[in-house]
């Protein structure tokens, strides 16, 4: 990787000058284009009128060389336009990975979408929603990509073959940065409202035959013959004007019969031409491309194979979808169906095409949409080039970091820590003082082990992890709307993670402050049962707890049971977080400082 690519600030700085330089110019050709057509539009007026007071030839000739000229400017005009949109796609995409770089995730898509708090750890740990690991990571090219996205979040991997394939991906794929940016500024120009990749998917694969029958077929021979047969006839005075009327009837019944049906065909893909173009630049920009790992060469073989490229089967699809919009001008549209029978032409070029490539879009759709998600990640690894590729095994369970990190702290005020869990009925138990740390910890331990089997990096200077199932219990909250109290919402919580575990799963759990909906002495007795459960049965975790009477479970649990602590300390008046795990119980409290502090308290 050059030195500007593994600074991403300076890359992107670059980049944006760049683009917003090309913007710049081409605004301002546009600006000069449309003046100039305005003027080509009168003078051409003005020509013709004084023309038409001389000569036939003068006027025509006058007429064809200005109005010749305006189209030729439209044309321009509408390149630049589309070059204008391309830049300012571009632009867009820089000042946003500049803003990542500060943490700030305002106005970016959340994946709210994606959010149920009653999934295992997404909710707990900010996988979705406003501030979190989704709106640092999405880069999403298209919005099937973005639900693949999120479907990895929501589901992560533990086969560790094919979390090393991805790794592998997604660290070719961090060393293309403008290739990536190119990928993704050309999905945000395909992506229409109205276009969803699902229900394009679902129209290809229908094999209803409506039109592709003998009959069809053979008066699309027939109709242009007797058409300009009929008025050959005419010309030379062998029938009157009245056979050509009758002969109407023929394309009027045959095409206005299936009217309805036509018009719902072509609705479906109406005015997609574009849109369709797009996304076959999409696959033209994976065909083109060279991948070296694995599952991107894999991949993009079946995607670019030298009889089924799907860039070739989308520009087919929407040269037809091209013609088949003739219809949307009137004139054209009954001229072409009275000789042509030109709907019911283009509905049996459809109906070909399906039958021969409509199979084929689902595998090529997620190849792209394989891609469109590989690349988000690989955004967010560029982004942190401290960022390291966690290692797996397959043995005992393990989870070992050196100076992990969590991602959406500020990198100035980021400080990291270990993490240490060596094998099953492992637990640590940790406590400390309000704000010194322990929620932050939970979180920065369970976002990096999502990440981690995704085939993301992490922010460790080392990760050594067997994937397992997480489960967390960390922001629990009660339900006005079905009369649930908070400490039954904690307890339904709990039972699901006993439960979970009872059924086979292997399960790394993170709790933090158990029980808080009952008094002091229920909370403790509750809290040391539910550990002793936990390791009956096998499980692993952590868990954040002010009951400091909890660490004395390491005593019942050598070795299996660990007491860490985050500690604070008050030096002039003033409070002082480290942040630091440490071994042991914690003992410095802040709470009563607090509250005095504030005038709460006396």
């Amino acid at each position: 990787m050059s030195k500007e690519t593994n600074n991403p600030r300076h890359f992107f700085e670059n980049q944006l000058a760049h683009f917003e330089s090309e913007l710049s110019s081409a605004s301002h050709k546009i600006r000069r284009i449309s003046i100039i057509r305005i003027i080509v539009f009168l003078l051409t007026i003005i020509g013709i009128y004084v023309c038409s007071n001389v000569h036939l030839y003068a006027l025509l000739i006058v007429g064809l060389i200005g109005f010749g000229f305006f189209i030729f400017l439209v044309i321009k005009h509408s390149k630049l336009y589309k070059e204008k949109k391309w830049y300012e796609s571009l632009v867009g995409i820089n000042n946003t990975e500049l803003a990542l770089l500060e943490g700030k995730t305002e106005n970016l898509p959340t994946g709210k979408e994606f959010i149920n708090t009653d999934h295992p750890f997404t909710s707990d740990l900010d996988i979705f929603g406003s501030g979190s690991l989704f709106q640092l990571i999405d880069r999403s090219a298209t919005n099937k990509g973005r639900q693949k996205l999120a479907d990895r979040f929501i589901h992560p991997l533990k086969d560790i073959d094919k979390l090393v394939r991805r790794q592998q991906a997604i660290k070719e794929l961090k060393n293309k940065p403008v290739w990536r940016q190119h990928f993704q500024a050309r999905g945000k120009l395909a992506n229409d409202e109205k276009f969803t990749i699902e229900s394009f998917l679902n129209w290809a694969e229908d094999k209803t035959v409506l039109f592709n029958k003998p009959f069809y077929r053979l008066m699309l021979i027939l109709t242009p013959l007797l058409g300009f047969g009929t008025i050959l006839l005419i010309s030379l005075d062998y029938l009157s004007i009245g056979a050509f009327v009758l002969f109407l009837f023929l394309p009027f019944l045959i095409v206005g019969g299936k009217f309805g049906v036509i018009n719902k065909l072509h609705n479906q893909l109406s005015r997609k031409t574009e849109t369709l173009n797009k996304y076959g630049d999409l696959f033209g920009m994976l065909e083109n491309e060279s991948f070296e790992s694995e599952l991107l060469s894999e991949n993009k073989k079946r995607i670019s194979d030298e009889n089924k490229s799907t860039k070739t089967i989308i520009k087919k699809l929407s040269g037809i979808m091209a013609a088949f919009d003739y219809r949307l001008n009137i004139l054209v549209g009954i001229t072409f169906n009275i000789f042509f029978l030109w709907d019911i032409r283009q509905c049996i070029k459809l109906e070909k095409w399906k039958i021969k490539y409509g199979n084929e879009m689902k595998s090529g759709f997620e190849v792209l949409c394989l891609f469109d998600e590989l690349s988000s990640f690989a955004g967010f690894a560029f982004n942190h080039p401290e960022s390291i590729f966690p290692k797996f095994t397959q043995d005992a369970f393990i989870l070992k970091a050196e100076n992990a990190k969590h991602p959406f702290i500020n990198k100035q005020l980021n400080i990291g820590n270990e993490i240490n869990i060596n094998g099953w009925k492992s637990f640590q138990i940790i406590t400390g003082a309000n704000m010194a740390g322990k929620s932050t910890y939970l979180r920065m331990v369970g976002v990096n082990m999502v990440l981690a089997m995704t085939g993301s990096p992490v922010l460790a200077n080392k990760f050594l992890l067997k994937p397992v199932d997480i489960f967390t219990g960390i922001k629990t909250t009660d339900s006005l709307q079905d009369g649930e109290s908070y400490f039954f919402a904690e307890l339904k919580r709990l039972k699901e993670i006993i439960t979970t575990i009872k059924n086979g799963s292997d399960v790394f759990i993170i709790l933090d402050e158990i029980l808080r909906g009952t008094n002091s002495a229920d909370k403790h007795k509750g809290s040391e049962g539910l550990v002793k459960q936990l390791i009956s049965l096998g499980a692993s975790g952590m868990i954040a707890t002010h009951d400091l009477a909890l660490g004395q479970l390491e005593n019942a649990f050598p070795g299996k049971v660990i007491n860490k602590r985050f500690e604070v300390e008050i030096k002039n008046n003033e409070l002082v977080f480290d942040y630091k795990l440490k071994d042991g119980i914690s003992q410095n409290l802040n709470a009563t400082f607090l509250m005095k502090k504030m005038g709460i308290t006396l």
